[in-house]
């Protein structure tokens, strides 16, 4: 009789699915740090990137050291933030954020997961005018009216654009300079979004056809897979239930 995973396989699988979480988290905070200074109250993006580092449960020395790196003074100013555009099956829109000490390595690996899943790597400004960068925080309203109208008061007061609610989610949608003021008024009224960042948001959702759709998810799985690849965005409406 066939005997399922051992619980020390399943432990090893886990352990490291969650180093990889930790690489792509550090280097966003090498990242961020650069980008502006080491004190994530006078930098917004080294917050964001912190508290995300917090919720994933990233112990302090660790968010420490990330810091230092993007300081330079425990290295790490080789790593470059990089963005890459293409197309993957059935013409879907995909921009692909990257942090990188190696960008040869880097690009040459999403150009080989487009190509081998029926796309292709597209040039600087080729899907991006399809997408808005915006802040984007999403609350678990489970469709109830009261839950979604609180949201609404909530963001509206802290300065939000806009609320869709859309599957039992309410999205608050703002500038990304408005960003993090809008996060600290939603969590100031009680409210905690399960994602909240900066985004690039679709401007519209493209449906994908049945025979494209497992090639489009298992590229989407492997380009989260790769450690440089630190977002994906796409504007393909992919069915319930399946990831984002």
């Amino acid at each position: 009789m066939g005997r399922g995973p051992s619980i020390e396989g399943r432990k090893n699988a886990e352990d490291a699915k969650r180093a990889k979480v930790f690489t792509k988290l550090i280097r966003e905070i090498t990242v961020a740090t650069r980008a502006g200074v080491a004190d994530p109250g006078g930098n917004p993006r080294l917050r964001a990137a912190i508290d995300k580092a917090l919720s994933a449960n990233m112990t302090r020395d660790t968010i420490d050291r990330a810091v230092k790196r993007g300081s330079g003074v425990d290295g790490g100013a080789d790593m470059q933030e990089l963005r890459y555009e293409g197309y993957g099956p059935a013409g879907i829109a995909l921009i692909i954020e990257s942090f990188t000490d190696n960008p040869t390595r880097t690009v040459a690996d999403v150009r080989y997961a487009l190509t081998k899943h029926g796309g292709n790597l597209g040039t600087s400004g080729s899907v991006a005018f399809q997408f808005t960068r915006c802040g984007e925080l999403v609350f678990a309203t489970g469709g109830d009216a009261a839950a979604e109208e609180k949201v609404l008061e909530a963001a509206l007061e802290a300065g939000a654009d806009d609320v869709l609610n859309e599957h039992g989610e309410s999205i608050v949608l703002c500038t990304p300079e408005n960003f993090e003021a809008v996060q600290q008024g939603l969590i100031a009224a009680g409210l905690n979004a399960q994602h909240a960042g900066v985004v690039m948001r679709p401007n519209n959702r493209v449906e994908v056809p049945e025979e494209a759709l497992e090639q489009l998810l298992d590229l989407l799985e492997k380009l989260d897979s790769l450690d440089d690849v630190s977002e994906v965005s796409h504007n393909a409406l992919l069915p319930s239930g399946t990831a984002e």
